[in-house]
């Protein structure tokens, strides 16, 4: 008897996602009051994120007299930073949830609403300039 083959689920690219976050660097202050919130993210959620995110490196290392900060690494090289002083652990999980979702990238702005290689020759259609039909 022969065993039936195993196919992999990666049908046009379902499957293959790589994640862009490669790791997170929580700095704090120990003595500052700016921090008590990131201290207190730091005992109660993060192991929970870092089991739920075994993809992600958390690196956690205090930072005297300085704000507390969270930067995020990610696969391209490029890094993002944002300060969670006098944050609530909540605000702080929301701010490493954009951090974990985000590329790496920078914000684009859109000038057309439509990208194309090619341009319409035309124009854009519209159902006010279209001929009326007659019967």
């Amino acid at each position: 008897m022969v065993a039936p083959m195993v196919h992999p689920v990666l049908k046009n690219g379902v499957g293959a996602f790589i994640p862009q976050c490669r790791r997170l660097v929580f700095h704090y202050c120990e003595r500052s009051g700016s921090s008590r919130g990131m201290i207190e993210y730091l005992k109660k959620d993060l192991i929970q994120f870092a089991k739920e995110h075994p993809h992600v490196e958390v690196i956690v290392t205090p930072r005297p007299s300085k704000h507390p900060v969270i930067r995020g690494l990610y696969l391209n090289g490029k890094d993002k930073v944002v300060c969670v002083r006098n944050m609530e652990p909540t605000d702080i999980a929301g701010k490493v949830a954009l951090l974990k979702e985000s590329s790496g990238n920078r914000m684009k702005v859109f000038k057309k609403p439509v990208i194309s290689t090619t341009e319409s020759v035309r124009g854009i259609w519209s159902p006010f300039h279209a001929a009326p039909h007659k019967i």
